[in-house]
């Protein structure tokens, strides 16, 4: 499937730049479609996201602490939006600096499972983060991809197909 690294205007401020992927086959970005999946069963939460995406994006930058980290393989940067305890939406992302984030998919996650391989939806959405942190960090040192802007936005070949 063919994507393009797109930058979330809306999302973004002065502390940190929001990008996510866009997929041509359904004409929004993966963040926009874990939104709508979600957005129903999950409102509070995802009204909570946004919330927390806002307050990085403007005050805050994109801190470790608001990171899950080892979300991926070993030396990739892919990580999950750290939840409230009794929350029950996982959200990946690729967390680079404290300046920039690429928000993924994500989806429900029960308490009950612990891993998220336990379920196909997340195990899924996580693969993908993996594959497009490996060849983003891939086309960096390669730079095919550069920081600009004071490392808040990315600049170069920005269309991935996995």
């Amino acid at each position: 499937m063919n994507y393009k690294l797109v930058k979330i205007v809306e999302l973004s401020g002065d502390k940190a730049s929001v990008y996510s992927l866009y997929t041509e086959d359904e004409k929004c970005t993966l963040f926009e479609k874990f939104m709508r999946e979600n957005s129903k069963s999950f409102k509070s939460e995802t009204i909570d996201i946004l919330k927390r995406l806002n307050s990085i994006a403007s005050k805050e930058g994109a801190r470790e602490q608001y990171f899950k980290t080892r979300e991926g393989k070993p030396g990739d940067l892919v990580c999950a939006l750290y939840d409230r305890p009794n929350s029950h939406l996982r959200l990946y992302c690729i967390r680079l600096g404290g300046s920039l984030i690429i928000l993924g998919g994500g989806g429900h996650k029960p308490k009950t499972i612990r891993a998220l391989q336990s379920d196909p939806k997340l195990s899924s959405e996580n693969s993908l983060m993996v594959k497009l942190s490996g060849e983003l960090l891939h086309r960096v040192k390669s730079k095919e991809i550069l920081y600009v802007n004071d490392y808040m936005d990315l600049e170069g070949d920005l269309d991935f197909e996995f």
